[in-house]
């Protein structure tokens, strides 16, 4: 039998445990001529905040080693033009897959009433809480402490508790463990590590940053082990299911943060040169869950935690 490729996290349950990340793919509508989006294991689409959002002053984005740094400030139209312009589509048999609806906002009390207006809404099979974009004003604070993050949490699980629930945190901490801990704490589903790492490009002949907002956030190949080494902290402290991110572009990839302790993933700037490689890493599960003689994702999930051992000495 081939194993199976579904996996729960808390009440969301996916197909296959690849996602793609938020602000990589747009609203999906972008790569429909390009991509299988039924065979995802779902969609992020681009943050939604409460209002319309501008974003940061041009340049936005700026290739780096091995990476990209980006501050494209949250420019979105607002939950209103979401739900009535993109959800719809979204949500058609067209997709075909779970949408995981991402929103942030400027303070706590924005959460829980934008978590409130979509209750209840045919098409999102989940909520994710944007507490961690480096580069907007704000826009880590929500992850930054430990008892924040809880009560942030808490009131969107209560304002709109029938919707599973993950929370996407900043690594730009000093103990990331603890922030986790105060979102399992809060009543969210499952977390997302990790959001950007907070990082500048220079332009030294023109002595100033490329960025036009100064710094932006890493994503890309270079944070992978970075990313890694959060789940890897995380699984081994915290009860609660992880969505890796960070990197993620290979079947090896997937299969490194599945065996640390992530659920599921997301793959996010390996969309911008590589729209397929979604689709492509999820044809090669099936054999890579083979090779590690599992019956199932979650089987896979946490391997390299539970069998290794430090050595001592």
């Amino acid at each position: 039998m081939a194993p199976s490729l579904a996996v729960s996290l808390g009440r969301l349950h996916l197909p296959n445990p690849v996602l793609v990340a938020s602000g990589t793919f747009g609203y999906a509508r972008e790569m429909a001529g390009l991509v299988d989006l039924a065979g995802l294991g779902g969609i992020v689409p681009k943050t939604v905040t409460s209002l319309p959002r501008a974003g940061n002053p041009p340049p936005r984005t700026a290739e780096t080693t091995s990476g990209l740094l980006n501050a494209i400030g949250l420019d979105n139209d607002g939950l209103e033009y979401f739900l009535a312009n993109h959800l719809p589509w979204l949500s058609s048999p067209e997709v075909g897959c779970p949408i995981v609806l991402n929103i942030a906002a400027k303070t706590a009390d924005e959460f829980p009433r934008m978590a409130a207006r979509v209750r209840g809404l045919p098409g999102i099979a989940a909520l994710e809480l944007n507490l961690s974009c480096p580069n907007v004003a704000g826009g880590i604070d929500f992850a930054t402490r430990p008892e924040l993050c809880r009560a942030v949490v808490a009131a969107a699980r209560d304002a709109c508790p029938d919707l599973p629930l993950l929370a996407k945190l900043t690594p730009n901490v000093t103990n990331l463990v603890e922030i986790a801990q105060g979102a399992a704490d809060g009543g969210c589903d499952a977390v997302s590590l990790v959001n950007t790492f907070l990082g500048i490009a220079i332009d030294w002949k023109r002595q100033r940053p490329i960025l036009g907002n100064g710094m932006g956030g890493l994503s890309g190949p270079a944070i992978k082990p970075l990313a890694l080494r959060c789940v890897w902290q995380v699984a081994r402290a915290v009860k609660i299911p992880i969505v890796g991110i960070g990197g993620i572009a290979t079947i090896d990839d997937v299969m490194e943060f599945l065996v640390a302790g992530a659920s599921a993933v997301q793959m996010g700037t390996v969309s911008f040169y590589d729209p397929t490689a979604a689709t492509r890493v999820i044809a090669q599960l099936p054999d890579a869950l083979a090779t590690l003689g599992v019956a199932s994702v979650a089987e896979a999930t946490g391997l390299a935690a539970r069998n290794w051992q430090p050595v001592v000495g």
